[in-house]
């Protein structure tokens, strides 16, 4: 097996299992355990598109979803302040309906991807991605929906703020 392969698998078991983790805490129940592991799983994934040969794609997930986006989780976070006591216990038949739907939602998708044979016809990959074409379609037909974006996380950033805020009476 080559060394891109090892590395595929590799990085396919850490999303995976870190991806879990987020979900599925068994060390903490604090919530900042499960950003960071949120953060791992987004390096992970970085790796992956590094072996598609994605590089752009890669620093930008690392540098906005790992950077920016954790950073404003963790702040929200910390600002809620949230204490053990108050936490909602999970619920059994709740616990059971999720898990059910979730596994019928995975049947669903695996007959699906059995039945479709995805990627058996396609030709291979003729050229690298190329970043200037993306930087020109971002910033001319897609300005709007990133600047909507930027003003949505920043509107609910201030309404975190002002909703933990505690009153000083």
């Amino acid at each position: 097996m080559a060394t891109p392969d090892l590395l595929f698998y590799l990085f396919t078991a850490a999303t995976l299992i870190f991806g879990a983790l987020v979900v599925a805490n068994p060390f903490s129940r604090n919530p900042v355990n499960s950003a960071m592991f949120l953060v791992l799983t987004i390096v992970s994934l970085a790796g992956l598109f590094v072996l598609l040969h994605a590089f752009f794609l890669a620093a930008v997930q690392v540098i906005v979803y790992a950077g920016a986006v954790m950073v404003l989780f963790l702040f929200v976070i910390m600002l809620l302040d949230l204490q053990e006591e108050t936490r909602r216990q999970v619920k059994l038949a709740g616990l059971i309906a999720g898990l059910v739907a979730v596994a019928a939602i995975v049947a669903l998708f695996v007959r699906s991807l059995l039945a479709a044979r995805p990627g058996a016809d396609l030709p291979a990959p003729t050229t690298d991605g190329n970043t200037v074409a993306l930087g020109k379609l971002l910033f001319t037909s897609y300005l709007l929906p990133f600047e909507i974006v930027s003003v949505l996380l920043l509107v609910a950033m201030v309404g975190v703020i002002l909703l933990s805020k505690k009153d000083l009476k």
